[in-house]
């Protein structure tokens, strides 16, 4: 999508700053690198970006590493240790979190801006040699509470980077490094945000086998532990006991998340047997899918136990859709209580904020177009790309 395409969303004065800055960056070479193609935020921004920065002029690259069971089973617990689930990691499985470090991967980390996503790859910093570009260590989760082992551990790599992007201040750990904070951010023009006639959006609720005879309430996330969908199963069971409505739960799974097959059968036996109750696992590709879902929807819910950001709060919200999430991470940045959707604490707050959107409709219109200009203030690509040419330009 060319960058002009942005301007109805941004102003053209977006537009030119960001090619501005480009110029300056023109034929430099920036390399991602993360644990996944597919599944999570990340690999979403990642497939956003990087064809933008192409089109600057910048040469932008992006490679997964690859790792053994025993290395994506050992960063799982790092980051169950780190939102707070107890972990027993073993001393020898710390060993094996430098698995990504011993491959051949020299040729796609000779570049200007070498930037590392979260803790999975953070090793590969030291396989860094003198002169070789600008590393940047890019922390998406929330780490400002980590068990001291685990975090001794990566902040031993996170030292040798040459700067590090956390969400938000409150994320964040003291380190002796330069510290940059860049919040993520959603395409309004990819196939998952962009409008769809309403054509469209019912023919894939009669594709899913979703009727629409009552209110939808919906949450979307890959099934995480910490995303708590079998906690949006009890709120919706008490809801319904005050208001009739229906409830979706869809997402998919991560390659590098092992536990995700686990979540997904406890939530298909929590729903068993309930017809009002619609667990879709739905494939990566499936954009098209997740925007007539959310657009379908009367309430999108988060219940997010922890939360590095939450995208998919982010594109409700686009979507004029009422939101209502826990207290957690990057949720916070997003939905202003009362203005842009409602923050709760308990399941019992969930239960009455979606009991007040449900009966109440200028309520829910009112939070949705607030929510809306929020996003498109603070949370669109065209500000995510600006910031990290920013912190490029500001490394040379």
């Amino acid at each position: 999508m060319p960058l002009a395409a942005y301007e109805p969303f941004v102003g053209p004065e977006a537009i030119d700053e960001i090619v501005r800055l480009a110029v300056k960056l023109e034929g430099k070479v920036v390399q991602h690198v993360n644990s996944t193609l597919d599944g999570g935020g990340v690999a979403e921004i990642l497939h956003r970006m990087v064809p933008l920065m192409r089109q600057l002029g910048i040469d932008a690259r992006w490679n997964v590493i690859k790792g053994r069971q025993s290395f994506f089973r050992t960063t799982k617990k790092f980051h169950n240790a780190i939102q707070g689930r107890p972990q027993e990691i073993r001393t020898r499985e710390f060993s094996t979190i430098l698995d990504p470090s011993k491959g051949d991967i020299d040729e796609y980390l000779n570049a200007d801006f070498i930037v590392i996503h979260d803790p999975q790859p953070i090793s590969l910093v030291s396989k860094r040699t003198d002169g070789q570009g600008n590393w940047i260590w890019r922390c998406h989760i929330d780490v400002s509470e980590p068990p001291e082992a685990v975090w001794d551990f990566i902040q031993d790599f996170a030292i040798q980077y040459d700067a590090v992007i956390f969400t938000a201040p409150a994320f964040a750990q003291h380190l002796p490094v330069p510290q940059h904070f860049i919040a993520p951010s959603i395409d309004p023009l990819s196939t998952k945000n962009r409008d769809l006639p309403q054509h469209e959006i019912d023919g894939v609720l009669d594709r899913l086998g979703i009727p629409r005879d009552k209110p939808i309430i919906t949450q979307i996330s890959r099934f995480d532990h910490f995303k708590d969908p079998v906690g949006v199963i009890r709120v919706f069971r008490e809801l319904r006991a005050e208001v009739d409505c229906r409830l979706v739960l869809a997402g998919g799974t991560a390659s590098d998340d092992p536990e995700s097959d686990e979540v997904v059968a406890d939530v298909l036996a929590q729903a068993a047997g309930d017809n009002d109750i619609h667990v879709l696992l739905l494939p990566p590709d499936s954009d098209t899918e997740i925007n007539a879902l959310q657009r379908a929807s009367t309430v999108i819910v988060q219940k997010s136990l922890k939360e590095g950001f939450g995208l998919t709060v982010t594109e409700a919200m686009w979507k004029r859709k009422p939101v209502v999430a826990t207290t957690v991470g990057g949720i916070v940045l997003q939905v202003k209580d009362g203005y842009s959707g409602v923050l709760c604490s308990s399941i019992e707050e969930v239960v009455a904020a979606v009991k007040q959107i449900l009966l109440d409709p200028s309520y829910a219109q009112r939070l949705g177009e607030n929510a809306r200009d929020h996003v498109r203030q603070n949370f669109l690509i065209t500000r995510h790309l600006r910031d990290y040419l920013t912190l490029f330009l500001s490394l040379q």
